[in-house]
């Protein structure tokens, strides 16, 4: 890898603790709660649909994908759910923003080993004040020169980010889950990106085609990057 790289960025969701199989959790929990309307599967389809309609709007994160659960609810239902299927869903909402915070493997190690060589930054996508109290509980503060909040992850939003800590895109590197927010944006600006792939990954952020780029590399996990640096 360029040895010139000066800043190292991480994901934070499925990259530095476990988020996704707890959304999946609760989608489960909601999709059950209506099978006197639909069968499951159908539900999940219902809101999959609501959350790209409103994705714009809401942007990502637990808050939006809890206004989505209702409108389905609302939608599925032709309006006749009641206020109590409509508290639950609130319920089971509410119970995603309280998940505990689970490190994944190898972080702390990695964090340690990078700590004090490079400028350590958090760029993830969600809910502000969601994801900086999974910041604080996670531990993981004092490793982090910057923490940006993205409302999206396209090129622009990294042009920006990049800007803001004065960084050559071919002095960045970026680590992530996620082909698609992670990877590609950042090949296309000119920096590196390291894909870490998690074994559940949310239906929109998923990309199937093999990727090759001079400035891409695929690790198995987090520790792996290391050694290219």
């Amino acid at each position: 890898m360029n040895n010139h790289i000066t800043t190292i960025a991480f994901d934070a969701d499925d990259t530095l603790w476990i988020n996704e199989p707890y959304f999946q959790e609760t989608e489960k929990e909601f999709c059950a709660l209506l099978e006197d309307y639909l069968p499951q599967h159908s539900v999940s389809q219902e809101l999959f649909k609501t959350e790209m309609k409103n994705l714009h709007l809401y942007g990502y994160g637990v808050k939006g994908f809890m206004l989505c659960m209702i409108e389905t609810v609302s939608r599925i239902s032709e309006g006749t759910a009641s206020m109590q299927l409509i508290n639950r869903t609130i319920e089971i909402g509410q119970e995603l923003l309280q998940k505990p915070i689970e490190l994944l493997d190898g972080v702390i190690e990695t964090l340690d080993a990078l700590k004090g060589k490079y400028r350590l930054v958090v760029a993830t996508k969600g809910d502000l004040l969601d994801q900086e109290r999974k910041l604080k509980n996670s531990g993981l503060q004092e490793y982090f020169h910057h923490i940006e909040i993205m409302s999206d992850k396209k090129e622009s939003d990294y042009q920006k980010l990049l800007k803001h800590l004065d960084c050559k895109p071919e002095q960045f590197l970026m680590l992530g889950n996620s082909i698609k927010s992670d990877i590609l944006p950042v090949l296309e600006i000119g920096g590196f990106a390291a894909h870490i792939p998690y074994h559940v990954t949310w239906s929109y952020e998923q990309h199937e085609h093999h990727l090759e780029h001079k400035n891409f590399i695929e690790l198995k996990n987090i520790d792996e990057v290391l050694k290219y640096l």
